[in-house]
């Protein structure tokens, strides 16, 4: 895959003398993440705040990677796994579903070693809803219209994505990230790299609803049928919705038994 480089980040990383594959596997920065060690190498992340040629600053995550590979049928020795990354991230970006921004992305063999960064935007301002929903487990939750307007945002994002018929296949709390902006809700989507595309819509949404309906720790039984409706944009369940709604409860209790 060719190297990619936005122009507005490439007037960034230049103006903090970042503008290479070279300067930034060299740039020192402590671990955000101890990093994975398998797959016959190495995969880490650091964060890095960088200055905006106009003033302030920006937070960037750079993932660097060193023969930590994945094999498939087209890559029987092996490519890099931030390259199924990169291409999850662009392709939401395409369909316009809130991800991921990307900075910065490149593979290079030195030396023998297979070599690979990907940046991407930190996501300043966003919790995740596991945290969220953790803190309001102990401090109380928002009160109705917030939870509604929450689900329905939550929903409308799952539902653009499904309609691009791509599954993410870990839609869980922990990989939902939701910034309050007075009475706008902003969601973006994380954790990009297990993602894929399905021939069907149907066969993309039921992986992501049950396996959020199992994970969504503190909602009730009417949290989750409301979710459910508003996801298909419906007042009431009809009976394919109703059978929809029986797959998912068997699926997600047959999962939390094993």
């Amino acid at each position: 895959m060719n190297d990619h480089l936005p122009s507005r980040w490439q007037e960034v990383l230049r103006h903090n003398d970042l503008d290479s594959f070279e300067k930034l596997w060299a740039l020192q920065l402590e671990w955000f993440e101890e990093p994975n060690q398998r797959r016959g190498g190495w995969s880490g992340v650091s964060r890095c705040d960088l200055d905006l040629p106009d003033g302030g600053k920006v937070g960037v995550f750079i993932k660097r990677q060193e023969n930590h590979i994945t094999r498939t049928l087209l890559h029987p020795f092996g490519m890099s796994t931030f390259i199924r990354e990169i291409e999850n991230i662009l392709r939401f970006k395409k369909a316009e579903v809130p991800a991921l921004e990307p900075v910065y992305f490149a593979v290079r063999k030195v030396d023998g070693d297979l070599r690979a960064i990907v940046c991407t935007e930190a996501l300043d301002g966003y919790e995740p809803l596991e945290s969220l929903t953790e803190c309001w487990l102990k401090e109380g939750w928002p009160d109705r219209e917030t939870r509604r307007r929450l689900m329905k945002a939550i929903a409308s994002v799952m539902a653009r994505m499904h309609d691009h018929k791509i599954q993410h296949n870990c839609f869980y709390p922990k990989h939902i990230f939701v910034r309050f902006a007075g009475d706008e809700i902003s969601i973006r989507i994380i954790d990009l790299e297990k993602a894929k595309v399905k021939v069907f819509r149907r066969h993309a949404s039921f992986r992501d609803l049950y396996a959020l309906n199992r994970h969504a720790q503190g909602w009730s039984r009417t949290d989750r049928l409301r979710f459910l409706l508003l996801y298909l944009g419906q007042d009431r369940l009809n009976p394919a919705a109703k059978e929809l709604w029986r797959r998912i409860v068997k699926r997600t209790i047959i999962k939390a038994k094993n």
